[in-house]
């Protein structure tokens, strides 16, 4: 019982940190040099510089969100999650605390200052991308274009990436509806949105990204009990015909963490230098020893 508080306190310290990265990554970094980017949060900072700073994004943030929310517990019941509900409160919490302290923000004359602008976006999409990691590792969200997804994938087959994609595009692309605004400022934030994606997927899916492994050997015994023994995974052996020599053949199928390649492929060579490998990467491997397996929304169960 104690390990299990004491776990799941250290989940919401990490989406804290997470809520907060997202909340440096716009205010000290994206807002503070007129830029913008994908996401409600993209739309919210649109609306703020359409309105000349009147609509605060970090408010606009909220009140959508708690729109959004409102229509999850409708449509999708109380199981949506209260994990969400804590990101978005505190996201928009720490969205104007940061925005109030003029230190925090990337501007000449600050510490945080970046002196070529083509940096910003790098920077401010690499800390979101790594918030929201944090954040979707504990099973949270910061809402926004999350919400709209699992509503239209819900009613409509459309997946969540398509969506982001097209939703993102449209977001970033109408900054150029703003008069004060250019081509660059489009730019900058198609570079946010792509630098975001790729640390997201680093975060969330680099520690367990995990690869399949085919190994064609006549030493398959020796390989398949080192990684069974000695690495703790299992193997499977598939019987094949090897079509040029019409011989029957063992082949291994190995699923594996990333980081476990090297070894595999140490051992296969010390084993049988002409052994032949073929590796692949898993975009998900789900069962005992890899990930949970999980199952969308379910109605019945509202």
């Amino acid at each position: 019982m104690k390990q299990k508080v004491l776990s799941t306190i250290y989940e919401y310290v990490v989406m804290v940190l997470g809520c907060l990265l997202f909340a440096i990554a716009w205010e000290s970094f994206v807002i503070p040099n007129d830029m913008s980017s994908g996401g409600l949060m993209g739309l919210c900072t649109v609306i703020q510089y359409a309105t000349s700073g009147s609509i605060s994004a970090s408010f606009l943030y909220l009140i959508v969100n708690i729109l959004l929310l409102l229509m999850a517990f409708v449509i999708m019941g109380t199981s949506f999650g209260v994990r969400t509900i804590f990101c978005i409160i505190l996201t928009s919490v720490l969205m104007p605390v940061v925005d109030k302290m003029p230190f925090l923000h990337s501007v000449p004359g600050n510490f945080l200052a970046v002196p070529d602008p083509i940096l910003i976006p790098v920077i401010a999409g690499l800390l979101e991308g790594i918030a929201l990691g944090l954040v979707f590792r504990h099973n949270g969200s910061t809402g926004g274009s999350d919400i709209i997804a699992l509503f239209l994938h819900k009613y409509w087959p459309i997946s969540p990436g398509k969506f982001y994609l097209i939703s993102d595009s449209i977001i970033i692309t109408s900054v150029l509806f703003l008069p004060d605004k250019a081509f660059g400022d489009m730019v900058y934030g198609y570079i946010m949105m792509v630098v975001s994606a790729l640390v997201l997927d680093w975060v969330t899916l680099g520690a367990k990204s995990s690869v399949q492994v085919l190994v064609f050997s006549k030493q398959y015994e020796k390989i398949a009990d080192h990684i069974t023994k000695e690495m703790d995974r299992g193997v499977t052996v598939l019987k094949a015909i090897g079509w040029y020599t019409k011989e029957d053949k063992n082949v291994l199928l190995i699923l594996v963490r990333k980081k476990q390649l090297f070894e595999i492929t140490k051992h296969v060579k010390a084993v049988d230098p002409k052994a032949f490998m073929s590796v692949t990467n898993a975009s998900g491997v789900f069962g005992e020893g890899f990930e949970e397996i999980k199952v969308g929304y379910n109605k019945k169960e509202k």
